[in-house]
């Protein structure tokens, strides 16, 4: 490591202490993100970015990752920066425009989480026309499921980035569709689990949106400690570098709210074009330059609390007196 770049990591540990992100507690409790990293794979990332995108994906135990790009070598160089008790479960790509070449993953510590096993992508209904089973409208990006358990909490985590452009009637569709397709997802006998954390950029520009309500229209609900979202102490009105549009969210169900705690927000790791060149001295880099090496959105986060042993056990005595 060069001492630029190790002088480049102090100046983004302080901007990572601004952000008050408690630590999290083996067994009891994991700190969940959500993070767009702008185009990751379709340029190559300096090493300095690198180290700065490892520095910041280890503040957390569970990070949903959007724009996660085909191409993975700057993303395997990134784990390796964060040592070997990480691990990635990711989909595969769309390559036509709209899916743009992403996919999505989830990024997660061992010693914190577990994969359970189950990912898949989210298929849009399908009705039987003539002999063929068809989807009237579909996800430009198939929101991606995977199972996980952190101390005694199991749940299930879906990530997706919503459509892009002109089109709101498009996305606002295609929310609805995701929202129709959980809920009738979570009235099925064989669902897998009803605690259900859902995370993604959604280019909804505020809560008040016609997108967002489409979202959340079968009962999705914003953490108590993300609905006035803040960068540490600041309050702010979005998680885009100019903070002023809520495109990225972490949404449950009603089943799951008293798991999150008081604690969430956003990691400010820009702070002003002005500071930029604390993470790049020597380097005359523009704010969209800037985000081709980190990105342009910030990490979203709460705390989960993860030991519900207690909850357990009363449930069985309980369920034991109804009996």
């Amino acid at each position: 490591m060069s001492p630029e770049i190790a002088a480049g990591l102090l100046a983004l540990k302080k901007r990572i202490d601004a952000a008050k992100i408690p630590p999290s507690k083996l067994d009891e409790t994991i700190n969940v993100a959500v993070w767009n990293i702008r185009e990751f794979g379709k340029k190559r990332r300096t090493v300095a970015a690198l180290h700065y995108i490892a520095e910041i994906l280890g503040q957390f135990d569970l990070i949903a990752l959007v724009e996660l790009r085909d191409n993975l070598d700057d993303f395997g160089r990134v784990c390796q920066f964060l040592g070997s008790s990480w691990d990635l479960v990711y989909s595969d790509w769309m390559s036509d425009a709209g899916g743009n070449r992403e996919r999505t993953g989830f990024l997660y510590d061992r010693r914190a989480v577990t994969f359970n096993g189950l990912a898949a992508e989210v298929d849009a209904p399908r009705a039987k026309k003539d002999t063929e089973y068809l989807a009237a409208q579909s996800f430009w990006r198939a929101p991606y499921m995977c199972s996980f358990r952190a101390g005694n909490f199991d749940f299930i985590a879906i990530a997706t980035h919503t459509r892009w452009g002109d089109s709101l009637e498009g996305r606002e569709a295609e929310l609805g569709m995701l929202a129709d397709w959980i809920d009738a997802r979570q009235k099925d006998k064989s669902v897998e689990d009803h605690d259900l954390i859902v995370m993604g950029d959604f280019n909804t520009p505020s809560l008040d949106d016609k997108t967002f309500r489409a979202l959340t229209r079968r009962g999705l609900q914003v953490p108590d400690s993300l609905l006035e979202l803040k960068a540490g102490d600041v309050a702010v009105k979005g998680s885009n570098l100019g903070k002023t549009m809520r495109y990225d969210q972490i949404l449950h169900l009603p089943t799951a709210k008293k798991r999150f705690t008081n604690f969430g927000g956003t990691l400010d790791f820009h702070v002003s074009d002005a500071s930029i060149k604390q993470l790049f001295p020597g380097q005359e880099m523009t704010r969209t330059q800037f985000t081709y090496q980190l990105s342009d959105h910030f990490p979203v986060w709460v705390q989960i609390k993860t030991d519900i042993d207690g909850e357990r056990l009363t449930q069985i005595v309980q369920n034991a007196k109804k009996g």
